[in-house]
């Protein structure tokens, strides 16, 4: 491998132009190809397989009106004003009505008028003798729990999809569209809005909020940059120099542009989740400035310690810490690509864009790059750096790595339990951990989100935030859903402590299938929700078995507690998957039996660690106002999956940079707790350099707009902290001092079937300076 990647690298810088030139026609093919597709993407996460995924396919399929996107606006007033005045009636109900008119929105009258006359007649009566049963059934109890909110009434006749609180201050419009939200023009939202402001513009007293499902959300804002400015700042720290530096900012954010491009010009065939892009580049700049920065520090060292020629230390660095870029790319990939066995398909093409994102830009590093060190030639180290290096070359430098390292090695035992003593205690949030999808009632106070969840929580309750649809059928086969069992139905639902409103909504034109709206008295995202769920689904709950039916739930609240279940379920097959792969990359790359367990160990007490605290944070809301968000909440369903995978593929990125120089080390005569002490010495400056870089461009997107985008980053960048300077740069050589020399021991009959990768390119160097001696002497003769 290092050999071929040796001459790879020379004939890089022997032919930039070559090299450069291909990379910008990909880079234009990425970008016809984006102006002949377009770019689509959408908000859409489904699971397929769920109960709640299942009900709303079968809805698309028998009554497709009802399997539509849902939406809601809020209409509120100043303080101690009403808006059921003469004067505001009117202007809602033509904002009602103008809504109603337009392309993609269910008008009910209209969908009424559709239905055949016998039909209609048929449901009235039945209708009638249903809500006599119930009131029959109910009788004083109706009044008494009566809810604080009704229709809004016009001239004696309700407003249809609307509801007003009690003191009326709070109306509530909610709609629903033809189609699924997430296949809507993007202008629909605008139009509704548009079209609300319009009709109601005449009184400034009353404010307009629509729901998180009309107002188009930013994934990631500015602050990112912040994380490239201060990537590039400790890139010219470590490489001394401003083209030094400039070169692994290049290379990422070409990488970048090719891997996300290529991922937009293909969204017209595949499904792009919003999240998607972002994570891709989110890990394609963090791992594109780090293996760029390894190979070029390592060309730089040996031109200064070694004396060597700016183009042979190119190949030479891309021969050796190349070798270690590709092994660790490939763990990373390993570890994303490992989410396709869990078959959820949003999640998987997120991971496939973020390792296509990696792979790039491993290719990047190892071509791109040495073309462009042939056109940076002698330049890449300065006259001064030279001279100082020249005048430290006879001196004993010890400085604060060596000093780390050596007080590491000297009091392990105690390292090694003050790690995980801190560690562990920093992974107790972890058992408290809930996850869900962030709803309005975590979004910070200033965003409409959350001001449409107050306004509605404050005038309904919590639950018209996350409504439930219910699709009841007979139980037996030949049975038929008629409107008296559809109400009695809503009438046994009704009873059930956790529901506020049951409403029916009406039955298919087969008489198989009713549609019930019912809402909950707890918000989307509560214990209480989700136990209302597996109630309802229950077979032989009283519920179903009362009416005679079974009852499916399905709606957004419904399938995001369906999505958190699965994901929980998936997690520890995909731990196993990701590990069992990693630990065999290890085992060929360093070649030892204990090296792999220990980073793997290291690993689960980093993930924990990390956990714990976007608990703390996240969750409990501990320094929320630090990070940038006003109310704690459930963490992100699919971010445990999600961070394991990207952290273990960088975390084993810094085992391979670490461990593979005291490997080095201990390959050319370091015995003992030498081989620690003088690989440390080698690697730890770059590997800090690199930890830094990556925690800044994760820690950018902390402050993202987005809320899944604030916690992912969070997770990356706090995991990225702990793993890189807790784990590998003071745990691992702590660890590695307990063993010695035994660390890498491994049995003769496997040290026979692995193949030798030679990742650390010893047997390059043994190559090349056994051909410099031939030709050294070659010259005396």
């Amino acid at each position: 491998m290092s050999t071929f990647l040796y001459k790879l690298g020379k004939a890089a810088y022997d032919k930039p132009w070559h090299f450069l030139l291909s990379w910008i026609i990909v880079l234009g093919i990425v970008i016809g190809m984006i102006g002949v597709n377009g770019i689509h993407s959408s908000s859409e996460m489904k699971i397929e397989g769920t109960e709640s995924q299942k009900v709303l396919d079968q809805l698309a399929k028998e009554l497709p009106a009802a399997s539509g996107g849902q939406a809601s606006i809020v209409f509120t007033a100043p303080e101690g004003e009403r808006l059921d005045t003469q004067e505001r009636i009117p202007l809602i109900q033509k904002a009602v009505n103008d809504v109603y008119q337009l392309e993609y929105v269910i008008n009910p009258a209209e969908l009424a008028a559709q239905a055949g006359a016998s039909n209609a007649a048929g449901g009235d009566q039945a209708a009638q003798t249903g809500e006599a049963n119930a009131e029959a059934g109910q009788g004083a109890e109706a009044s008494q729990a009566q809810a604080p909110y009704g229709p809004l009434i016009v001239n004696g006749v309700p407003v249809i999809g609307v509801m007003i609180s009690a003191d009326g201050s709070v109306a509530l419009f909610q709609f629903q569209f033809t189609v699924q939200q997430t296949s809507l023009p993007e202008s629909v939202p605008d139009t509704v809005m548009t079209a609300v402001n319009g009709a109601v513009h005449q009184d400034p007293g009353i404010t307009v909020i629509p729901s998180e499902s009309l107002t188009t959300k930013t994934a990631i804002g500015s602050t990112e940059a912040v994380g490239i400015v201060v990537a590039a700042v400790v890139l010219f720290i470590t490489l001394g120099s401003v083209v030094a530096a400039g070169l692994p900012l290049l290379t990422a954010l070409l990488g970048v542009g090719i891997s996300v491009g290529g991922a937009f010009a293909l969204s017209k065939f595949i499904h792009i989740n919003d999240i998607t892009p972002v994570l891709a580049i989110m890990v394609g700049l963090a791992v594109g400035i780090d293996y760029s920065l390894f190979i070029v520090n390592r060309q730089r060292r040996m031109i200064l310690d070694q004396n060597l020629g700016a183009r042979e230390a190119a190949s030479r660095a891309v021969g050796t810490a190349g070798s270690a870029v590709f092994f660790a790319g490939l763990t990373v990939i390993i570890a994303l690509c490992g989410m396709l066995v869990i078959g959820i398909g949003f999640l998987s093409t997120m991971a496939i864009v973020a390792a296509v994102s990696v792979f790039v830009n491993v290719l990047l590093a190892l071509t791109l790059l040495p073309s462009m060190l042939g056109f940076v030639g002698e330049r890449i180290c300065t006259a001064k750096a030279r001279n100082k290096s020249r005048a430290l070359a006879n001196k004993t430098r010890h400085g604060l790595a060596h000093r780390w390292v050596n007080g590491t090695v000297k009091f392990r035992w105690l390292i090694i339990v003050g790690v995980v003593a801190v560690l562990g205690v920093a992974a107790i949030p972890v058992t408290k951990m809930e996850l869900a999808i962030p709803s309005g009632a975590s979004a910070n106070l200033d965003t409409t989100q959350r001001q449409s969840y107050d306004a509605i929580a404050k005038g309904f309750g919590e639950g018209f935030n996350g409504p439930l649809l219910l699709v009841a059928e007979p139980q037996g086969a030949s049975g038929k859903m008629t409107p008296e069992i559809m109400y009695q139905l809503a009438q046994e639902l009704q009873k059930h402590e956790n529901v506020s409103l049951v409403t029916p909504m009406g039955i298919n034109q087969t008489g198989d299938m009713a549609i019930i709206s019912l809402i909950p008295k707890t918000g989307p995202t509560d214990a209480a929700t989700r136990q209302l769920v597996e109630d309802l689904r229950a077979p032989n709950s009283s519920l179903a078995q009362a009416a005679g039916v079974t009852i499916g739930v399905t709606g957004f609240t419904a399938i995001n507690i369906d999505m958190s279940s699965k994901l929980a379920e998936a997690f520890p097959l995909y731990i196993g998957i990701i590990v069992i792969l990693s630990v065999i990359i290890l085992l060929l790359v360093f070649r030892s039996v204990i090296i792999p367990i220990k980073a793997t160990v290291g690993f689960i007490l980093s993930i924990l660690a990390t956990f714990g605290l976007a608990t703390a944070v996240y969750q409990w809301g501990w320094l929320h106002a630090f990070f940038g968000f006003d109310t704690g909440g459930p963490l992100l369903s699919f971010m445990p999956i999600l961070v394991t995978g990207i952290l273990y593929g960088l975390a084993m990125d810094y085992q391979v940079f670490l461990v593979s120089s005291m490997r080095e080390a201990y390959v050319h005569g370091h015995k003992g707790t030498a081989s620690v002490v003088h690989g440390y010495d080698l690697a730890s400056r770059v590997v800090l350099a690199a930890a830094v870089i990556m925690v800044s461009v994760f820690a950018g997107f902390i402050f993202a707009p987005d809320a899944m985008i604030k916690q992912i980053g969070f997770a990356l960048a706090a995991g990225i902290l702990i793993d890189a300077f807790i784990v590998r740069m003071t745990l691992v050589p702590a660890v590695m001092a307990v063993f010695k020399d035994r660390a890498w021991w491994l049995p003769k009959w496997l040290d026979r079937m692995l193949p030798n990768l030679d990742v650390e390119g010893d047997k390059l160097i043994s190559k090349l300076n056994a051909q410099d001696n031939v030709s050294m002497k070659a010259k005396v003769g």
